[in-house]
């Protein structure tokens, strides 16, 4: 491996490398970076970049640490997985095998497509460990989703409630309401608040929600709300206004006769990007719901997808550029944002490390740049990063979520294959 200097211009002062991102099943032996016990530099070498790596370990853990911190408040509650955030079905078998359908060691699937719920059945979870929250459902979406009986099914619009009421009159429905208040990994990721968003039933239309499942003879027994995405350890005030709004409009429906039993509190937790990132307390997050959830006797339902996937996954490229443009470093990989949109769709920050060395110091402030022909397409910039060279090969860390899942063939770049990991020591 050629070493790589910097001319003195592009050189930045020596920071130290980030090592926040290292746990069991994810870490650096002999200078070398280790995913699930294995060698990611001939991972790569061996399958090719860009590749996904997974490590299904690391999924459990993050369900069995979430479903750990709800049972401190003593409240019911159930778990799903958000299956938009990573539908491979590996990564769903090892959701399906942490408990046997309906225990509370279980782990359920929330989804928001008729292929979605498909998957979900596939994979061997029952119609009611489905939940399917949707917007702007056709009625060849309902075709799919009215055929899973048993399927939970929670409405976001009065049009909703009237096409299924006139197709399944008497059925069991929820209903995704709109708080009015929202909380994100930035403000265009809040997903509800002062300016109105396609999503849910407002408070000043949910009596005329509820009169429209009466006459169809619908029975509302859940409220659903999705304040916002990737929030993190500030956003959790936030979120608490969302819920206070949200149990409102529980107690009203309820006050209405509607039987509510379950409050699903969608998903949207985040998850650190980089070491100056804080993740959410889990414990002081289920005390919240537990605070404003609790006295209704309801089963609390989460469906975090990020949450649960992120740090459980990494995507592997070889660096083919480096190149100084107009006093500034590019490093180039063989991978761009159709494999890995985090940061170019979202905005999410992103660790990214060399796998020969990953905690050698940062001398070089680089842009990471992608392949596809688009001047975004960009992964870091103005990053801290030890000296590569071409032919390095470098983990783009926490790609573990909504990486794969939003894979596209743009540029007719293909979409790199996966490869599942048990954890060995």
């Amino acid at each position: 491996m050629a070493e790589a200097t910097a001319p003195p211009n592009l050189a930045s002062p020596t920071t130290a490398a980030p090592d926040w991102w290292i746990r069991p099943g994810l870490d650096v032996v002999e200078g070398r970076l280790q995913i699930a016990g294995r060698d990611a530099e001939h991972l790569a070498r061996e399958h090719g970049t860009p590749l996904y790596v997974y490590d299904l370990e690391r999924f459990r853990e993050n369900a069995r640490r979430f479903q750990a911190a709800l049972a401190t408040t003593g409240i019911p509650y159930r778990l799903r997985f958000a299956m938009k955030a990573n539908p491979d079905p590996k990564v769903l078998a090892a959701f399906r095998a942490l408990g046997a359908p309906g225990s509370p060691e279980s782990v359920g699937i929330d989804a928001c497509s008729p292929g979605e719920v498909t998957r979900a059945l596939e994979c061997g979870f029952l119609p009611d460990e489905i939940s399917y929250t949707g917007t702007n459902v056709s009625n060849r979406d309902l075709d799919v989703i009215l055929a899973a009986d048993g399927l939970r099914l929670n409405l976001d619009a009065i049009s909703q409630i009237e096409r299924v009421g006139r197709r399944a009159p008497g059925r069991t429905i929820g209903i995704r309401v709109n708080p009015a208040a929202g909380a994100g990994y930035h403000a265009g990721l809040e997903y509800s608040g002062e300016r109105p968003t396609k999503f849910g039933i407002y408070e000043d239309r949910l009596d005329e929600a509820a009169d429209a499942a009466a006459r169809h003879g619908l029975t509302i027994d859940t409220v659903h709300f999705h304040a916002g995405s990737g929030w993190l350890e500030q956003g959790l005030p936030a979120f608490e206004r969302a819920l206070e709004a949200a149990a409102r409009m529980t107690r009203r429906l309820m006050d209405r006769g509607c039987p509510i039993r379950e409050v699903n509190v969608g998903g949207g937790l985040g998850a650190p990007g980089r070491g100056s990132e804080i993740p959410v307390d889990l414990e002081a997050y289920a005390a919240v719901l537990a605070r404003h959830l609790g006295p209704l006797g309801v089963t609390v339902a989460c469906e975090p997808g990020d949450h649960l996937g992120r740090d459980a996954g990494l995507l592997l490229a070889e660096v083919v550029t480096v190149e100084d443009r107009g006093g500034a470093r590019f490093v180039g990989l063989d991978a761009g944002w159709n494999v890995n949109c985090g940061y170019f769709i979202y905005g999410f920050l992103q660790e990214i490390v060399p796998c020969h060395d990953p905690l050698a110091d940062r001398t070089w402030t680089v842009g990471v740049a992608g392949h596809i022909n688009e001047g975004h397409d960009l992964f870091a910039e103005d990053y801290p990063f030890p000296p590569v060279a071409e032919g390095d090969i470098v983990a783009i860390l926490g790609t573990g979520s909504y990486s794969e899942a939003m894979s596209s063939t743009h540029c007719l770049r293909p979409i790199p294959p996966a490869i599942h990991l048990a954890r060995r020591d």
